[in-house]
This record gives structure tokens, C-alpha cells and sequence, in this order.
């Protein structure tokens, strides 16, 4: 593998993927798994698909930075809160994040605060918020993952008493799978085809939310699998690939910038949590006994202090188009991020709220920013940092920005299913 030549080189570059660094999907369960992702079947109320939050036209996220999910209206900054007895009561708590390469073998913890991860904890192989509910049979932690929005209230579920979906994940959390499944099952759009793609079951019958969220996983990782941008041709040999300028930002990348420090490896991410003082704002992802908005990230999960105010590190493949960015999507370009993480204290004292990707929503707009009116709270966030302040030239910040865009997959725009013609935002 190439060395990076100069003083400031501190890292050797990754090895570029190949096919042995991914999970084996079959294509078949996919095509099934890709009509899923785009059709409302699997909400509560039959009004949002996955693909309301991770649109391939938002680079597989949506563009805000806290969603609008369950209620709404419209797709990515132009979805609106809804109106009537369906409008939103709350903001999706975190940012969307962007679903490239999540098919990847060594992948073993994801969503922002690690709540779902590769265990034996509860004897079903992962550690997750189901607990011992999760079902048997799934083929992988995607799998896995794409079972929890189709149970968050604010997300898929919709609000106690609106359907028996999530009046069911209400009392308990996998009590509302079965009944997205017998939707499923009893659609002949998908009950025979599932029968013929799935070898372990012989009838419409036997479909279960496991064949359903394998066919979620199997259409994500074949759709959204990123491994030929300029980077990776780079990688793989080609010297031209890179701009003078993109190969400047490299060797800041895995150098001087530090960067690679976290966002290492082949899929540019240790998969630790790291405090950054990002600003906050929005109703967080509250713990039961919390008093009031506010997201304290991987402590959530833990429950140990050190944990606080600590996200998981993102992977870095087509992060040009992802925006925005942290994990409550605070900064609006990469420019920002990078300054973001070159000098947090500076950047959390010039942040104003204008920053923040927030479609109006008059009745939540108080609750925004009450997190601002707790001193406390705000000086917790913004003295817990795990990086150390770096000094870039503003030509420096360009060469990372010029870098980060050389990570966009050069096949982005013809994936093998694409957005199926009947879906309507």
C-alpha cells in the first residue's frame, strides 16, 4: 500500500475494497426488498416509505437536518410537518444518515449512539434495543437496523392510538412485526414472489418480519455499495486519479489534519464514539429520566459517564453528498464541518441557529432551541471534546474539502434498481 511522502505524513493509506469485503446478498430477495424500501406498506398509518429519510436525490439521507417523519408531507427540505390531526409532534431526533456500504463484513455497530451492534449479549447475535425480542433468522446487522424505524413512533409507527401498529410496539416492542408482516404477506404483490425468493419458506404463510427485513438488507447493500470513486481507483493503483490539489488533501487527511485518526480503515471509520461539541439543538434523543431535551449521546446506551456527549464515527464514502453533517446535521457544507473539527471551541461560539437545516414547524419551534436557555447543559456539551485543535490555512480547508469530494462513488447515479417509477413523495 502506498506510503504518504512528507514530514506531516503520519498514516499509511487503506487498501482499497473488493467484493471479499462484503456480505453476499441475493439479487432476488433485493428486487423484493428495493419495492419495500419505496412503499408506505410498512409504516403504521401507510404513509411513509424508507426512502422518505433516505433518498438516493439526498445522497440516501434527506437533506435536513432533523427529519420530518410520520405526519409529513414531501421529501427532503421541502418536506413539510403536515397539517390537521397528522401533523408531527415531534422532530426526528438525530440526522439521517446516509446508507452506503452498510453491507460490509466488518461492520459491527451502527446508528449514532451504537444502540444496535454484533453480540451475544441476549443469544440472538446482536446487542440491540429488541433485547431477547429480536427475531430469529436475520442475515446480517442491516438486517437488523431495518427493523427499528418501522417501530419509532415519531418515525414509522405513528402515535399511540392512530393504528394497531404501534399500539402494539407500545406494550411491547416486537408485538408490532407481525402485523407489518401479515400486510406483507396477504399483498400478492409480495406474498408469492417472497415464497419464491426466500428457500425456507414454502407459503405465504410462513412470512415473517425476518424474510421482510432480509430483503430490506439485501436491497441496501447491492443498491448502495460505494467502492469506485477517484479514491478508490487511487487505491487500487491508478496515480492519476487525484487532482494535485485532492492529493493534497489526502496527505492532510492521513497527516497533518489528523482525520484518519477516527475515520480509518477501509470504510474511513473506527466505528468509536467520539465527543465533538456540536452544537445542540432539537429535542435530542432523550433518556427515560431526563428532564428535558437534550442527547447525550453514547452515554444513552452505556450508561457510563465517560460515554457522554459521544457519537459514532460516520464512514466517509460519498460524504460530499450527505449534507448536512454531524449527528444532528449542524453544519450545513463540509467547509464548516472540517472547521468544525479543526476548532471546536471557536465554532461552537460562531454557530447560530440560521446553520441548522430546520423546516418551520410553529408549534415545535419553542422547544428548537430550548436547550440554549440551560447554561449547564450547554457548558456539559461544549467541554467535552476528544480532539485536539488543529491549524489549517484556508488553502488547506479547500485541498480536505477537494479530497472528501474525490470519495463520491463515480457509479452513484446508475445504481442497479434506482427509484421505482410509481413512488410519490
Amino acid at each position: 500500500m502506498f506510503l504518504l511522502a512528507g514530514a506531516a505524513a503520519a498514516q499509511e493509506l487503506p487498501r482499497p475494497l473488493t467484493d471479499d469485503d462484503f456480505l453476499p446478498f441475493d439479487m432476488e430477495q433485493a428486487a423484493i426488498g428495493h419495492q419495500l424500501f419505496y412503499d408506505p406498506i410498512l409504516s403504521g398509518n401507510r404513509n411513509i416509505s424508507c426512502a422518505h429519510c433516505h433518498h438516493p436525490d439526498f445522497g440516501t439521507s434527506d437533506g435536513l437536518s432533523l427529519g420530518i417523519g410520520e405526519g409529513g408531507e414531501g421529501l427532503g427540505p421541502n418536506r413539510t410537518p403536515g397539517t390537521g390531526a397528522d401533523k408531527i409532534r415531534k422532530r426526528i431526533p438525530r440526522n439521517s444518515p446516509g446508507l452506503w456500504n452498510l453491507g460490509a463484513k466488518d461492520i459491527h455497530t451502527v446508528f449514532h449512539d451504537g444502540r444496535l451492534s454484533i453480540s451475544d449479549v441476549y443469544g440472538n447475535g446482536f446487542n440491540s434495543p429488541a433485547q431477547e425480542w429480536l427475531p430469529d433468522g436475520l442475515n446480517s446487522l442491516l438486517a437488523a437496523q431495518a427493523l427499528f424505524p418501522l417501530t419509532a413512533q415519531f418515525e414509522m409507527a405513528g402515535n399511540v392510538a392512530e393504528n394497531q401498529v404501534t399500539g402494539a410496539v407500545h406494550d411491547r416492542i416486537d408485538k408490532g412485526w407481525p402485523i407489518l408482516a401479515k400486510r406483507v404477506r396477504t399483498d400478492p404483490h409480495y406474498g408469492p414472489p417472497m415464497v419464491a425468493a426466500f428457500d425456507e419458506i414454502d407459503s405465504t404463510e410462513d412470512i415473517t418480519i425476518t424474510q421482510i427485513a432480509n430483503a430490506l438488507a439485501a436491497f441496501m447493500a447491492i443498491e448502495w455499495r460505494s467502492s469506485d470513486s477517484l479514491f478508490d481507483q487511487y487505491l487500487a493503483g491508478d496515480t492519476e486519479a487525484l487532482s494535485d490539489t485532492q492529493k493534497n488533501g489526502m496527505t492532510l487527511f492521513y497527516g497533518k489534519a489528523n482525520c484518519a485518526t477516527c475515520h480509518s480503515g477501509p470504510l474511513m471509520s473506527d466505528q468509536k464514539f467520539h465527543a465533538l461539541a456540536l452544537p445542540p439543538f432539537g429535542p435530542g434523543r432523550t433518556r427515560q429520566w431526563d428532564p428535558y431535551a437534550r442527547d447525550v449521546g453514547r452515554m444513552g446506551e452505556s450508561n457510563r459517564i465517560e460515554d457522554a456527549y459521544r457519537f459514532r464515527t460516520p464512514m466517509l464514502r460519498n460524504v460530499a453528498l450527505t449534507a448536512p453533517y454531524g449527528h444532528n446535521g449542524a453544519f450545513p457544507d463540509l467547509k464548516s464541518m472540517i472547521r468544525h473539527h479543526l476548532d471546536p471551541q471557536t465554532s461552537f461560539t460562531n454557530w447560530t441557529p440560521d446553520m441548522a437545516a430546520l423546516p418551520k414547524v410553529p408549534w415545535l419551534q419553542k422547544a428548537d432551541f430550548v436547550i440554549w436557555q440551560d447554561t449547564f447543559e450547554m457548558q456539559r456539551v461544549r467541554n467535552k471534546i476528544d480532539i485536539t485543535p488543529v491549524k489549517l490555512t484556508d488553502a488547506e480547508v479547500d485541498a480536505l474539502v477537494a479530497f472528501l469530494n474525490a470519495l463520491t462513488g463515480t457509479s452513484v447515479d446508475t445504481p442497479p434498481f434506482g427509484v421505482p417509477d410509481g413512488f410519490t413523495p
